[in-house]
């Protein structure tokens, strides 16, 4: 368990980093030696800084915890190859993060907390609640250690796995600032994707970083009365709220909004919704993901039928809105978001089951 009086050294700037070894009364220049170590060579420990005295790898074990996620669990889908992993944190909670291999490059999808809050009511993630935010180093390291796992370099980050970015917001930004740092994996802030479920004043605060990352937008229905059913944050912020908070995202930052739009079978997925959904996104110039919903067990919402899924997109098509229907990816690992961690804590009752799922094969 991280020692909660150590400075987490993965969470900070190369900067703060600076100031870090000057303290220590050591050369400012370590800090870039220990930096790359840590966000370039994806190095596991300090006894990996081979380049740094003993004596100065034995201060920093002191001084420092070093954030590494313990990988408990990998499924390769045998239809596409993409990858689930569920990793361990440091006090026992357990995060999934999935690799998918598109032609364009390799993509990551990270989650951003413990569990959620937000209760949306087709998502596995919430059904348990929020346990608690990841730290910048937890959502890196998933990345670092997903990296390491498949040999090959990860050029797309998605926020969009357990968890509402937005709503670790001061955490977010320090890992997007890290994530796309020259000195670190220095990953294009173009390559990004957060999503969000709507959380405008967040939304609001963002814009104002005038970061070029893709903001992604968890719409999945075109009325406030449809939308309240399926996500309770849509009791706090209308949709006109969203559409405004969409509007200045856009003008302060120039990158346009993605919609995400869960398709779920007689709930949201009719012409008229499609109409609904063409009259929002095209003032804003959006595109729209259309996401055939994920089934899970606890709830009795079903996937849209493909034809209606199809007429849905050439209903968008013919308002000349761009949409597009998100290729499924993992269905046969427990793709969708909180599903594997879910099946895994089920089986894992008692408080020391968890110390028996050791072990890094795939299942």
């Amino acid at each position: 368990m991280r020692d909660a009086q150590k400075t987490d050294i993965k969470s900070l700037s190369l900067e703060q980093l600076q100031k870090e070894m000057t303290d220590m009364g050591e050369k400012p220049f370590r800090a870039k030696q220990i930096y790359r170590w840590m966000h370039v060579r994806l190095a596991r420990s300090f006894d990996e800084m081979t380049d740094l005295s003993r004596e100065l790898r034995e201060k920093c074990k002191a001084a420092y915890s070093y954030t590494c996620l313990e990988q408990i669990r990998m499924q390769e889908s045998k239809l596409d190859g993409t990858r689930k992993y569920l990793f361990r944190l440091c006090d026992g909670n357990l995060v999934e993060s999935v690799w998918m291999k598109y032609r364009h490059g390799n993509s990551v999808c990270i989650s951003s907390q413990v569990g959620c809050r937000m209760g949306c009511r087709f998502c596995a993630s919430t059904l348990d609640g929020l346990e608690r935010n990841l730290t910048p180093s937890e959502m890196l390291d998933q990345v670092y250690a997903i990296q390491l796992s498949t040999g090959e370099r990860v050029s797309n980050v998605v926020v969009m796995g357990t968890g509402e970015p937005l709503d670790n917001y001061d955490n977010l930004l320090i890992f997007l600032r890290m994530l796309t740092d020259g000195n670190g994996l220095n990953i294009s802030q173009r390559n990004v994707t957060v999503s969000t479920c709507g959380l405008v004043p967040k939304m609001r605060e963002l814009a104002e970083q005038h970061l070029q990352i893709t903001l992604a937008l968890s719409l999945h229905a075109t009325t406030d009365e449809k939308r309240r059913e399926l996500m309770p944050i849509a009791k706090q912020y209308s949709i006109r709220e969203l559409m405004e908070a969409c509007r200045y995202y856009f003008e302060q930052t120039g990158r346009r909004i993605t919609f995400e739009y869960s398709l779920v079978g007689g709930v949201n997925d009719t012409n008229r919704d499609a109409e609904e959904l063409s009259a929002l996104a095209g003032p804003l110039g959006c595109h729209v993901n259309l996401i055939p919903v994920n089934p899970i067990k606890e709830r009795d919402y079903v996937q849209s039928e493909g034809a209606r899924i199809r007429a849905f997109q050439n209903k968008l098509e013919k308002n000349k809105i761009n949409g597009t229907i998100r290729r499924e990816m993992g269905r046969d690992i427990d793709g969708a978001c909180g599903q594997l961690r879910r099946r895994i804590l089920e089986s894992s009752k008692a408080p020391d089951a968890l110390q028996d799922i050791g072990g890094s094969s795939a299942w």
